[in-house]
């Protein structure tokens, strides 16, 4: 291995996005941008890193093992890369924002770092469009969120998506409500809930266990999926989430009938600080989340009290592209050398995108053009 190959090598879970990927992701994040923006939600930016008390602070502690830390040589305090944007567009609002109306909405988009990848997204370094909805609790902000993030896909082309949606309290509500099973036994729990493995679940962990099965059983298409949780006999704090997610879903379907809706009654990874309705974006065929969203406290950390009840998306724009087609070649107008002064400009005035020669005989498709300037006109080039 050469120095030049050795210098081009870069961190496991990262990469160099080339031109056609590039500029694909920047036209994709200003495209759902620009939905987001037809909703009302207005664009916040906020910085890469923080100090770590307060990006890491309340339930985003959970963040912490992804979190990169760095010692910031000016205030000689710890400072954290944002491993998530969404505690940002937090703090934001509960500071910055405090006396504005809610409910507030809000969006943003950035590169995120985590330390490290996972099967489904090997990437430590990704892009993030995400939207967030401070201070409404009704059904209806999760109805408005869920159908944004679908409009925005559509808009940008991704098709085949379905939203699964989950309330990651279930579990923890079930083997609150019955005897501790025992250490041997919560840990086979925790292996069969990864599985879905109703059957193991059914034979551990005792009443506990038997409950967790009837939620894997649950599971599946909404249609499906609503009856048999609202007829499973839970705690009632539970069953007022489950409540709330048949009304969500009235609404969705009111205003989308077209999605496809299933429901994982057990799913908690990856919803580390979600503390209600929650739901998970996939399109067909493409590996990985397109992304995801749902409930949380606002603000717990700096507010008085228990923060604000929000509830938000993010799109995760590696993903996305996967759920696109290539792109095809832009329209480049190559102009030859020859040509007179200023008649690249003159066709960028008219919207194109033209690129001069600088010698004679240069090759316009080596060069990425399309056309080329010929006597006044733009001729296609073939083949």
């Amino acid at each position: 291995m050469n120095e030049l190959t050795t210098r081009a090598l870069l961190p496991a879970g990262l990469r160099d996005a080339l031109p056609a990927e590039a500029e694909q992701e920047a036209e994709i994040v200003w495209r759902i941008a620009q939905v987001f923006a037809s909703y009302g939600y207005r664009r916040v930016k906020p910085p890469m890193v923080e100090f770590e008390d307060s990006l890491l602070a309340g339930s985003q502690a959970a963040l912490a093992r992804q979190t990169f830390r760095l010692m910031d040589p000016d205030s000689q305090r710890m400072l954290a890369l944002r491993a998530d944007m969404t505690p940002q567009v937090a703090r934001i609002a509960a500071t910055r924002l405090k006396g504005e109306a809610r409910p507030l909405r809000l969006c943003y988009a950035g590169q995120v770092m985590r330390v490290k990848g996972d099967a489904l997204r090997p990437e430590r370094q990704f892009g993030q469009v995400g939207a967030e909805l401070i201070g409404a609790p009704e059904a209806q902000a999760d109805s408005e969120i869920v159908t944004m993030a679908a409009d925005a896909l559509g808009q940008v082309g991704a098709a085949n998506i379905s939203i699964d949606l989950a309330i990651p309290y279930l579990v923890s509500a079930v083997l609150a409500a019955h005897p501790d099973p025992g250490p041997v036994a919560k840990e086979a729990i925790r292996v069969a809930l990864e599985k879905r493995d109703g059957e193991t679940l059914a034979r551990v962990g005792r009443e506990a266990g038997a409950m967790l099965a009837k939620l894997v059983a649950a599971s599946g298409p909404v249609e499906k999926a609503l009856p048999a949780l609202k007829a499973l006999d839970l705690p009632a704090d539970a069953e007022r989430e489950i409540a709330r997610l048949e009304q969500a879903v009235g609404l969705i379907r009111a205003a989308r009938p077209d999605l496809a809706l299933t429901v994982d009654a057990v799913e908690r990874r990856g919803f580390e600080y979600q503390q209600g309705l929650s739901f998970t974006v996939f399109a067909r065929g493409v590996r990985g989340e397109l992304g995801r969203g749902g409930r949380y406290l606002a603000g717990e950390d700096l507010m008085e009290g228990a923060g604000e009840t929000a509830t938000g998306v993010t799109l995760f724009t590696d993903t996305v592209l996967r759920a696109l087609p290539f792109p095809p070649p832009r329209k480049c107008v190559f102009v030859p050398a020859d040509a007179p002064a200023g008649t690249e400009s003159e066709l960028r005035r008219h919207g194109e995108i033209a690129l001069r020669g600088f010698a004679a005989g240069a090759d316009p498709k080596s060069l990425g053009c399309t056309h080329v300037w010929r006597a006044g006109t733009v001729v296609k080039i073939e083949g």
